[in-house]
């Protein structure tokens, strides 16, 4: 079976003439109606492997929408990787006369529920939005053909699995289901035996392959030298368009503004930034005017911007999986490009899990006053432990948990705020956290900042 002569028109008009081998393996399947378990690296063209046989069997069924409803829907974790799933599926379908629709947080509702409400061939939403839009009665999911998760393995890392599992509820078991994924871990597979139906499988490339043309290399350095290594990489290596990962989005914005003092023009690009806030750094990016990118994982899921030439992983990820991802970022359509990450002494476990993961050492150099660590090094030794200040030191101290009576205390009174002493907690305000706290421990008939405790708290009293 082929595509509609009008799809491979617009296939055409764009440029394609060779399918990928995701896109060579996929096809034939889901056009005969299979579900499917696509795993393959970002970049690979698995947005066309399921888009192209999605809008051939719903030119063909010539179906209408149904008002508040849709007839395809594709799941992804991120507004960018959303948008631009929708952009690429008008593209194809440019001469079908289908229909389709974007919906994400981050913007206002009002537009989101005008097309809904009119019915669309094709939605493609972010899990927490879609579900927002059901609970105001604005959209409906039971008529739905086709169900597609896209990076399904980025929406269950980053906490999406209850918000999947509900709105499948709402979703007709006679369906069509995909799954495409970047990496295979275990949770996939458990998510794919519930809602898979004999699904054929097509993996191109395994869970822990990197790309072939991406030189790897790591920098040993001290937790506090990465900022100083990273902007003598971005000065002195001759580095083009640069995407840096952070671990957390407040670190992005911290990196950011590092650079911004080092002379060195980023954007950072994270769940708490405004839509129109991540479509400019994302233009900026393109556009070369601010050529370094600073983006968390979730952040980076629909980034697709030819020419990025490195990838630098500030901070490395706490899943394995997840290096493979990020270093596919660069590299993409045949091109060559270099992946560089900074390891820390706390970084070690996670780069031994990843050079597991790779079947392969990855070359390594060090900087910033750091040692080379040996093959099966330890990890970093434990901070030696701080001795206990003299009695009478004015240094926060602990606050011991309350004995019972019979063991020299006295019981807290609820009444009271479940203070001991009663009437002397009540008066005495809490310390603050430069002033000298009482540890109200009476055991020895003194408080161990050496003055005197009350004489009804004293033992016997």
């Amino acid at each position: 079976m082929s595509l509609d002569t009008r799809i491979l028109q617009a296939l055409a008009e764009e440029g394609y003439t060779t399918p990928t081998p995701i896109q060579a393996q996929a096809i034939p399947i889901v056009l005969e109606g299979r579900d499917l378990l696509g795993i393959a690296q970002t970049g690979t063209g698995k947005t066309a492997a399921f888009g192209l046989p999605l809008l051939h069997r719903l030119a063909q069924e010539k179906g209408r929408p149904p008002r508040f409803g849709c007839r395809a829907l594709i799941l992804s974790p991120t507004r960018e990787l959303a948008s631009q799933i929708a952009d690429s599926l008008k593209a194809y379908g440019r001469h079908l006369g289908l229909t389709v629709a974007v919906v994400f947080g981050g913007v206002g509702f009002g537009a989101q529920r005008t097309a809904l409400a009119r019915g669309v061939d094709i939605l493609v939403a972010t899990p927490g939005r879609l579900q927002d839009l059901i609970d105001q009665n604005a959209g409906r999911l039971d008529h739905i053909q086709t169900l597609i998760l896209d990076e399904a393995d980025q929406m269950l890392d980053k906490g999406f699995l209850p918000a999947i599992r509900r709105l499948l509820k709402s979703i007709p078991a006679q369906r069509q289901t995909m799954f495409f994924s970047a990496t295979m871990p275990t949770e996939i597979n458990r998510l794919a035996s519930e809602m898979l139906k004999d699904p054929a499988r097509v993996s191109v490339a395994p869970v822990a392959t990197t790309a072939e043309k991406v030189a790897q290399r790591v920098i040993h350095v001290a937790a506090a030298g990465k900022r100083q290594v990273l902007a003598e990489i971005l000065r002195t290596e001759g580095i083009g368009r640069t995407l840096v990962f952070s671990r957390t989005k407040h670190g992005a914005d911290r990196i950011v503004k590092q650079l911004d003092q080092d002379g060195i023009s980023a954007n950072a690009i994270h769940g708490n930034k405004a839509q129109n806030a991540r479509e400019r750094a994302l233009a900026a990016f393109r556009d070369g005017s601010a050529p370094v990118l600073v983006a968390t994982d979730i952040a980076a899921r629909g980034i697709d911007v030819d020419g990025v030439t490195h990838v630098i992983q500030f901070d490395l990820p706490e899943v394995p999986e997840t290096y493979v991802h990020r270093i596919g970022r660069t590299a993409r359509a045949g091109a060559s490009g270099e992946a560089i990450a900074l390891c820390s002494h706390e970084d070690r476990d996670k780069l031994r899990a990843i050079e597991k993961l790779i079947r392969q050492q990855i070359p390594a150099e060090t900087r910033a006053g750091m040692t080379a660590p040996a093959a099966g090094d330890a990890p970093a030794p434990a901070r030696a432990s701080q001795p206990k200040p003299p009695r009478g030191d004015h240094r926060p101290q602990r606050q011991p948990q309350h004995r019972p009576n019979g063991h020299g205390g006295k019981p807290a009174d609820p009444k009271r705020g479940g203070q001991p002493g009663g009437n002397e907690a009540r008066r005495r305000p809490a310390a603050a956290s430069d002033e000298p706290r009482r540890d109200r421990s009476w055991r020895e008939g003194d408080f161990r900042d050496g003055s005197p405790a009350p004489a009804f708290l004293r033992r016997g009293k």
